[in-house]
This record gives C-alpha cells, structure tokens and sequence, in this order.
C-alpha cells in the first residue's frame, strides 16, 4: 500500500491532525503553509478528517481582509481514554479526552485482604462497576472510550502481561490483574504496567520532572520502587525488573522495602517509641505511640514534635543509603520523591539535601512530585492516549 495515493492521503491528514494538535484552531490556508501541502491537498484531507469527526469547523478567522477564513480544530472529545490506578489501600481513576485534560477523576477504597479468587472476582466486578458509573454521569458510552491504562503495584511481564511480585497487600490476585484478565472485563483496548513506572511518566509529561532527560522517580508507600527515564523512554530492562528496589539490600541484609515501606516505618517508629517510654513514661509521647500511623508521625514531625523528628532522622539516612547507590550507577540529573511516604516532601528533603550535598559523589536535585497521589493515573492515561492516536493514525492508513 505503501506509496498509493490513498496511503499518501493518510499520511497527509496525519500530518494535518498533528499540526492542529500542536497549534489549536487553523484555517485551511494556515494549514497549508505550515505543512507545506497544498490547498486542494488540505481541503479534501479535511473533509475527510471531519467525516472521520476528528476534526472539527469551529467559527472564523480574525483575517484583516476578505472573507473570513473557516477555523480548524482537532476535535479532542472525538474520543476518550482512562487512566486506573490500582494500589494497595486506594483505586483511583481518571477520565481523560485525546488532549490529556482530565475531565473526571475519582477515587475509591481497594477491596484487598482477602485473596482467594472470589475476592480477585469481586475487585473486577466493582471496577467495571466504577466505570460504567463515571461513563453514565458524563454521558459517554464505551463506544467512546477507545484505551484504558492500568498500573498495577507490581512488574508487569513485557511478552506476556502477566504479574509477579506484587504488593504484599494484594498478594493472590496475580492472575486476575493479568492483561489478559483485564482485558477481559473491559470493552476497549487495554495497556498494563508498573505503578511506578506510570507515576515517572506522568511526572515527565506533566509534572516536576518535564523535560529531564535523566530521571529517577523514587516512590515509597506500602511498597518501594523506582521508574527511570531517559530521554524520555522508560527504562524497563530484563522481565521488566528495572528499578525494583524492593530487592535492594541494606546494611545487616535486610531488603529495602521491608525497610523504607510503611509497615518498615512503623516498626521502626513503634521501636523507639517503646524504648523512649521505658526511660521515661512521662514523656509525652503516649498519645503518638497509641495512635501511630505515617500521617500522625509526619505531622508530629511537622509540629516540631522532638520524638517525631528522631523517629525520621535514621528513616532518612536509610532511604538516602538507596539513593547514593542509585545515583552512583546512574547520575541522574534529577530524583523525584513520590508516594504515600516518599510524598512528605517537605518533612524529607530538608535532611536528605543535606546528606546529598555532604557525602555524595554525584549530587542530583532532589524534588518532590509535583503530581502526588495523580502520579499513577496522570502516567496511565498518557500510555492509553498515545495509544490510541497510534491506532487512529493507523485506522487513517488502512
């Protein structure tokens, strides 16, 4: 097909439709000149283009002189994506048009702590609930819904979509958050990936870390990970393994995540917290210790609570420990912490810029994300619209 006139056609419109995207509302002569196709080229590519209801006439130009031209537009409500993030305590989902604003975003509680397969079952049945729900009050239809990216808190295998070493809390359910699985339950192409590797592309296409063209997104919560970008593409590596710092070892060989993850925090929390009451039981610190949790202890920190900021001070040299093994292989330009741990910047990065600047032999900025608890679904919904503008490209050529 390659060279028919009908070929060079689609090729055309392509062309025409990025410019648009890039440029908003044009009229048919500006199209021309700044593609460089003629103006009977453009008209009926066009006419094709709005029959195909991916573009749209939208009023007139503001030309000086003459008839006032007819506007073109790319009509980005031709179609729509969502993004899922499904975590370990929360879902969230947002709805997307094919400019990547995010029209509808919602979250939900995660139905986890039970993993035998009608558990599995349950939490498919209540996330195809939870979409047919966001469609019906925005009046769309599934027939409008063309791609639905997922990121799941665990590696994604590339050749096959199947899931291994997922989060603790959603152990079991393996098979049931499979490609295969998910794709099942939902009526439009489905894409499947690692959380933290969708939280570091949300975070390069709209967030702290736009344009870096050496990255690492460090997210730390109920599990610990990395995303890595360079030059703008993921880092995947063997079986999708790139950048699983849970396996990373610290010092006495314990593994990171068991570390850095919140149940690590709050056992480390809980430790000195109990040894601080045996020397002191009038210390002040009973109404922490009996309602402990990452939030309380980071708002204690935040208030100056003396026990609190000691609690954090050992915490923060062990997730730098993970950070200069990171930037040492690297040399990254930038790290972005994220998480539901890692997302208490401004408690973290005060000590940790400290500790970068006096003892590591590659100094990084360290930020923190810019997109907090969105990351996930920012990062989901990009993968699902660069999708579906590949297929509509290619739906042109067929």
């Amino acid at each position: 097909m390659a060279g028919t006139p009908q070929y060079i056609r689609n090729l055309n419109e392509n062309l025409i439709m990025d410019a648009l995207i890039a440029s908003g509302g044009m009229s048919r002569a500006d199209i021309s000149r700044h593609t460089g196709l003629s103006k009977p080229t453009v008209s009926s590519a066009v006419e094709h283009l709005i029959e195909r209801n991916l573009v749209l006439e939208t009023g007139r130009a503001d030309n000086a002189q003459g008839r006032k031209a007819t506007l073109i537009r790319f009509n980005e409500t031709a179609y729509y994506v969502c993004g899922i993030d499904i975590g370990a305590t929360r879902i969230r989902i947002a709805l997307s048009n094919l400019n990547g604003e995010i029209m509808d975003y919602r979250t939900y509680p995660t139905l986890s702590g039970q993993t035998d397969n009608r558990a599995g079952m349950a939490i498919l049945d209540v996330l195809r609930s939870h979409m047919d729900e966001l469609l019906t009050e925005n009046q769309l239809n599934w027939e409008q819904i063309r791609c639905i990216g997922f990121g799941i808190p665990g590696v994604v295998l590339p050749e096959s979509g199947d899931v291994d070493r997922i989060v603790a809390p959603l152990e079991g359910m393996e098979k049931l958050l499979s490609l295969e699985s998910l794709s099942g339950v939902f009526p439009c192409e489905v894409i499947l990936e690692n959380d933290v590797n969708l939280a570091a592309l949300g975070e390069f296409r709209r967030g702290a870390a736009a344009n870096s063209n050496l990255f690492v997104f460090f997210s730390i919560g109920t599990g610990t990970g990395a995303g890595i970008m360079v030059n703008g593409q993921l880092l995947r590596g063997m079986g999708g393994l790139t950048g699983e710092l849970a396996e990373m070892l610290l010092e006495g060989g314990r593994r990171l995540e068991d570390v850095l993850s919140a149940d690590g925090l709050m056992e480390l929390a809980k430790c000195q917290l109990d040894a601080s009451l045996l020397e002191d039981p009038h210390s002040g610190i009973e109404d922490l210790r009996e309602h402990l949790t990452p939030e309380n202890l980071f708002e204690a920190a935040r208030s100056g609570e003396t026990q609190a900021v000691q609690i954090l001070k050992p915490y923060s040299q062990m997730i730098a420990s993970a950070l200069r093994h990171i930037c040492v292989v690297l040399a990254p330009h930038l790290v972005v912490l994220g998480g539901g741990i890692g997302g208490n910047g401004d408690v973290l990065l005060p000590c940790l810029r400290q500790i970068v600047s006096d003892q590591f032999p590659v100094k990084p900025e360290l930020i923190c994300s810019e997109l907090g608890e969105r990351a996930v679904v920012t990062g989901a919904v990009q993968v699902a619209l660069q999708q579906t503008m590949l297929n509509l490209q290619h739906e042109a050529l067929e």
